[in-house]
């Protein structure tokens, strides 16, 4: 017997985050828990790791009662999780992160011998090889190397029982997913039961052999997964049959707002050029550790310029980022837990700090004009929350994100740099957030894209460019490519 809930609850306030979950996850198998964002996933995954303790219901691992806690108590049980936000320690070495609490001694010292050994034994099939140095700070690291050390972390804890997955794969690219597949089914063939949560159901389906649906806090669907398929797990989730969007209508691309010849930064990118209009879509594909990112981060200013030429709008020259916003440039982080949003303060104030000047009335800050701006922008977007004054930190993922996309709007930039916007949303608030991208391209907002999605490239944008080891290809029409074509030339296939 692996881990069995049964009727689990748990409510913050007022609002009932779980209602009544229960399911069973088999030792030696995949279990995969799918639902929307809100739908109480990451609340019953807390549970199981200790971090927060169940209302009602109960739980039972390796047929004994499970009640931890702590995350230590859970982690004495043989638990591991691997959240959706990271939660590695910037300041410490991948060795230290990755045996954090488990580290081998000798006496009363730490045996340094066998600590490397461990962590290039978990590091190594799910790196493929690519340089992560067991020395090396996790802070200075790429986000996705460092959902790698977190995922090594976890595979790390001697004598696992149940594995939780959160979203592992929301920054890991093609050939880092495949690895970190065969490394779990390794361990599920070892007798571990995974737990393992995605809104990618062409991932679920190529990986799990159990299912679970939750909505609103409750268990309302389960099986095999060969026994269902993908539109009844949306149709399950969302409690109505989800429509497909429609394929979009041509755009008709305008004048060059962002030109950049030869751009180098510190590390990378390495000599990219490219041109982006108004009314177009622009992807940047690649392999984690490419360049993507940097690339973005150096035209916002965020990170510094070596060489190169960028030119907004007619102006040329390098930029902080508060110059680039009155330029009319915005960017969207992929990491926005530490980067992207400020969690614990409200909605509100997320949406508009950055910009305060329309709410100022004879040198006063105005909280009613401040706070009609945000719920403006919350009716516009679809954002669901209970009130502008609600902490960011409160909201489901694709909400957070909404927030974040909302406070460029808000800002009326022209050209919006976005770095994985869909990371870690699900199903439909995915289409929704495709649906506001094609909407800004629409009224001729420039758009560059980053995203490790290569079907979201190919649907989403007018041309994609290819970057591979700092090198920014040409970009090309979607027409002419396709996914297999996107990741041959990223690996150099």
């Amino acid at each position: 017997m692996g881990i069995v809930l049964s009727g689990v609850e748990r409510a913050f306030g007022s609002t009932r985050a779980l209602a009544g979950v229960s399911l069973e996850a088999e030792p030696g198998r995949v279990h995969a828990v799918l639902g929307e964002n809100g739908a109480g996933k990451s609340t019953l995954m807390k549970i199981l790791a200790g971090a927060l303790l169940p209302d009602a219901g109960s739980m039972q691992l390796s047929g004994k009662p499970y009640a931890p806690s702590s995350p230590q108590q859970a982690r004495e049980r043989g638990v591991a999780i691997v959240y959706q936000e990271l939660s590695v320690c910037p300041h410490l070495t991948v060795a230290e992160n990755v045996l954090l609490g488990m580290e081998p001694t000798r006496g009363p010292l730490i045996d340094l011998s066998r600590a490397r050994q461990r962590v290039e034994a978990v590091l190594k099939p799910l790196s493929g090889g690519r340089a992560i140095a067991a020395d090396a700070l996790v802070g200075e690291l790429p986000l996705a190397a460092q959902q790698l050390v977190e995922i090594a972390r976890a595979l790390a804890l001697p004598d696992a029982k149940l594995l939780i997955l959160d979203e592992p794969t929301s920054s890991l690219t093609g050939d880092d997913v495949e690895r970190l597949f065969s490394a779990l089914r390794r361990l599920a063939e070892q007798g571990l039961t995974i737990l393992y949560i995605s809104h990618f159901l062409d991932e679920v389906r190529r990986l799990a052999d159990d299912f679970t649906v939750l909505r609103d806090g409750r268990t309302v669907a389960g099986g095999r997964v060969e026994d269902s398929d993908n539109d009844t797990w949306v149709a399950q989730m969302a409690g109505r049959t989800v429509e497909k969007r429609a394929r979009r209508s041509e755009r008709r691309p305008g004048d060059v707002v962002l030109s950049v010849h030869e751009l180098s930064g510190a590390a990378l990118p390495r000599g990219a050029s490219f041109e982006l209009r108004r009314g177009e879509i622009l992807g940047i594909a690649g392999l984690v550790g490419s360049g993507r990112t940097e690339l973005l981060r150096a035209l916002f200013g965020l990170d510094p310029v070596r060489s190169g030429r960028i030119t907004v709008g007619g102006t040329r020259g390098s930029a902080g980022p508060a110059q680039r916003l009155r330029q009319g440039v915005g960017m969207l982080s992929e990491d926005r837990k530490n980067e992207g949003l400020a969690t614990a303060l409200s909605v509100a104030e997320n949406l508009t700090l950055s910009k305060l000047t329309p709410f100022r009335r004879r040198g006063l800050l105005s909280p009613a004009a401040q706070r009609s701006a945000a719920e403006r922008w919350a009716k516009e977007l679809g954002i669901v929350l209970s009130d502008v004054g609600q902490a960011v930190g409160e909201l489901s993922g694709g909400n957070q994100q909404k927030v974040a996309i909302a406070r460029l709007l808000h800002h009326d930039v022209d050209v919006l740099l976005l770095d994985e916007p869909t990371r870690g949303i699900d199903v439909n608030a995915r289409a929704q957030v495709h649906g506001l991208i094609e909407e800004l391209a629409a009224r001729g907002k420039a758009v560059l894209l980053v995203s490790s999605a290569l079907p979201e490239l190919l649907e989403l944008c007018d041309r994609v460019a290819v970057m591979r080891r700092g090198q920014l290809g040409p970009a090309r029409p979607v027409a002419e490519l396709s996914e297999e074509s996107l990741l041959a030339e990223a690996t150099g296939v």
